[in-house]
């Protein structure tokens, strides 16, 4: 079901009869609408990692472990998984509006309380308060993580759903490149650490303020396409069961899951992988921002191209292929020293190649699980995503041995003598096994395009919309109808107008 009462109400007037007829209309505010959603992800994904660039200089200054450090970044992916479930019945129960001020809210709240061991003189236990902000913002996380999925299907017609969905998706892993840059900038030694907790607050209150202000509605009054009027049709412990029986879904759950595993493992173990064999800490941040960045690009070409073709399946299945060839090149090229060149081309490749697959697969979860609700569609990957990507990185971790070799380590500390050969060799492994299942059993019917195949709505840009617009269409005498509008092609065959497969 679909939270926003206006919404509901109008929405379901509609009856079979006269949804050939509708005139699906766009609405300008839904770009402010992702504008909020991108600038939360992109927040939320700053204070996520703002601590781990200069991990040594808040343990030192706190008098904590490197452990503990750690556990401010790691607390996002435990809560998440827990969390997840809540988050997707809050999006397709409670509304879109609701689900993304409370994530505004917690996303505000969890950046001031990290503060407040400076705000408040005399304070025994500072990790508490550093821990319990950063446990709020793990809670936002999910709310946002989920929702360019929901907003895309919900206010933006089918030619521009991937693209919204691209941009929403995207912000997180730009907020991610802004910390690595961000946080060592400010930081340059222990009495800058409060510049760069205060710093971190203005874009989480400016996102709190635009989404209590500037959202209205979780629906826009009239829905831009077929898929939207019958989006979330579903209620939350059915469209659950459904999804676990539809094999595609669980199929591209699993591999797609999986992938965000391996880049999760990637994206936290490249520092201390490429240090073993003498790559500075420099070079590694370089390789990493170059992920990103080249991530970022090919999301944005690749999010264009499907919304003008549709080709979902085959996009993700080709960007699986060559991310799998990318990464086995990794596992290969990371063990050798003096290969900087090649190791930047190949975190560019990774980053192209994988991280643009990523709005796109969120599309297809979407299309191939349809009608079910769309925070429930793209969530749950998610959430298997995060349980993946822990299973895989204790898994890398716990393969390293000890070197034998002379080291030319540039790592600190006990990192120097650890050899990644083997859990390099066995993350190439699994990124090819997910690619070869995904190519191999991986088939599914558009559900939601199919949906709206029977339909040829005229969109229209509408700015401000009239009070016509905000109350249901009138019901038309049966007479006054066009035989294809009562489900009878022109030879007057019954449900010619609605043979679209939903199965």
């Amino acid at each position: 079901m679909m939270a926003g009462p206006a919404g509901d109400g109008q929405w379901a007037a509609a009856t079979p009869a006269l949804a050939a007829l509708r005139v699906y209309r766009v609405y300008a505010r839904r770009w402010v609408f992702l504008l909020v959603v991108s600038l939360l992800s992109c927040s939320n994904a700053t204070l996520w990692l703002s601590f781990a660039p200069v991990a040594d200089t808040i343990a030192q200054h706190f008098l904590l472990s490197t452990d503990q450090v750690n556990w401010l970044s790691l607390v996002y992916l435990v809560v998440s998984i827990p969390s997840g479930m809540v988050a997707i019945w809050v999006l397709d129960s409670v509304g879109l509006r609701w689900a993304t001020i409370l994530c505004a809210w917690l996303n505000f709240a969890g950046s001031v309380l990290r503060t407040l061991p400076y705000m408040i003189l005399e304070i025994q236990d500072p990790f508490a308060f550093l821990m319990g902000g950063q446990s709020l913002c793990a809670l936002a996380q999910t709310l946002v993580i989920f929702s360019p999925a929901k907003l895309a299907a919900l206010w933006f017609p089918e030619h521009q759903r991937a693209t919204a969905n691209m941009i929403g998706t995207m912000a997180n892993p730009l907020g991610i490149l802004m910390a690595n840059v961000l946080s060592p900038a400010l930081v340059q030694k222990e009495d800058d650490i409060p510049i760069m907790l205060t710093s971190y607050i203005i874009p989480a209150g400016l996102a709190c303020l635009l989404a209590t202000a500037c959202l209205w509605e979780s629906v826009p009054p009239t829905p831009p396409s077929a898929g939207a009027a019958h989006s979330t049709s579903e209620k939350f412990l059915d469209g659950l069961k459904l999804l676990v029986r539809n094999k595609a879904y669980v199929i591209l759950a699993v591999c797609f899951g999986g992938g965000i595993g391996i880049f999760s493992s990637f994206s936290a173990l490249l520092e201390q992988v490429l240090c073993v064999n003498g790559y500075s800490n420099e070079f590694a941040g370089l390789c990493g921002a170059l992920f990103i960045v080249f991530g970022i690009l090919g999301a944005l070409v690749l999010g264009l191209y499907v919304d003008r073709t549709k080709h979902f399946t085959e996009a993700i299945k080709i960007g699986f292929c060559l991310t799998s060839v990318v990464c086995v090149a990794f596992a290969l090229v990371s063990q050798l020293r003096g290969q900087n060149i090649a190791l930047a081309a190949i975190c560019s490749l990774f980053g192209l190649f994988g991280f643009s697959v990523a709005p796109v697969a969120m599309e297809l979860a979407v299309e191939c699980s349809f009608p079910v609700g769309e925070g429930a569609a793209a969530g749950l990957v998610f959430v298997l995503g995060q349980a993946e990507g822990v299973l895989i990185m204790v898994l890398l971790t716990a393969l390293t041995v000890r070197r034998t070799e002379p080291s030319f380590s540039t790592c600190r500390g006990a990192q120097d003598t650890l050899d990644w050969k083997v859990s390099m060799l066995l993350m190439a492994g699994l990124s090819t096994l997910f690619s070869c299942c995904l190519v191999l059993f991986f088939h599914t019917p558009y559900r939601r395009l199919q949906a709206e195949a029977g339909t040829s709505p005229s969109v229209q840009e509408h700015q401000c919309p009239a009070a016509a617009d905000l109350t249901p269409p009138q019901q038309a005498p049966p007479e006054a109808l066009p035989k294809h509008s009562l489900g009878q092609d022109t030879a007057g065959n019954p449900g010619a107008a609605h043979s679209q497969s939903f199965s």
